[in-house]
């Protein structure tokens, strides 16, 4: 289930190795990261987030999840609830996932994060 591949890169995250995390993205992936301006164009950049990020012991759950279907790819937009485990604090964001099969197993093609909007809105 495409639902399922979301909690691959859940543990991958549980790992806290940026290496196993960026190995969850295909060869020419996109992430736009919730907490950075920056672009994540390839391995090295999306390494170099998670670096950075993995220090805060993120682990997250679904909360909503629409699913599309095609071949050799698919996609998975909804709400993710992140817990920082070294605070405890807990963030809400919006999310998009574009996997694709590549190599024998499905990746991670595109990734789009962002943080609730209506939080910052007077």
């Amino acid at each position: 289930e495409v639902k399922d591949l979301f909690y691959l890169w859940n543990d991958a995250l549980a790992t806290l190795d940026p290496d196993t995390v960026a190995k969850r993205y295909s060869k020419e992936a996109v992430l736009l990261p919730t907490v950075s301006d920056t672009p994540r164009t390839n391995y090295d950049l999306i390494q170099d987030y998670f670096t950075a990020f993995l220090q805060k012991k993120p682990q997250g759950v679904i909360l909503e999840s629409n699913v599309l279907m095609g071949f050799n790819w698919a996609q998975d937009a909804g709400i993710y609830e992140f817990t920082m485990g070294s605070s405890g604090d807990k963030v809400k964001a919006r999310y998009t996932f574009v996997y694709v099969f590549e190599d024998g197993e499905w990746k991670i093609s595109h990734h789009h994060s962002s943080v609730m909007p209506e939080a910052f809105l007077g």
